[in-house]
């Protein structure tokens, strides 16, 4: 399986999270490690997100920057990794 590093800039809201989650695992990807910080005194949040699949990332990407509170998305790192389900 593959492993790509995303990183997502995104509104504050108590939904996004869960918005960003349920593309996540629609598109078919695993999430591995998941990082969310806010951004200072902004109402923007970083989320640093490792997922795997077999599938191409491009996917995953063409479909969160397509959310209504995603302001950025970018594709950081993509690796070969062995993970067992």
């Amino acid at each position: 399986m593959m492993q790509h590093q995303l990183a997502v800039t995104a509104r504050f809201r108590p939904e996004t999270l869960e918005r960003v989650l349920r593309v996540v695992r629609h598109r078919g990807f695993q999430v591995c490690s998941m990082n969310m910080v806010t951004l200072g005194n902004t109402d923007d949040i970083n989320i640093e997100l490792t997922v795997a699949s077999l599938r191409p990332v491009e996917l995953l990407f063409s479909q969160l920057r397509k959310l209504v509170d995603v302001g950025r998305v970018e594709i950081q790192q993509q690796t070969t990794q062995q993970i067992r389900a």
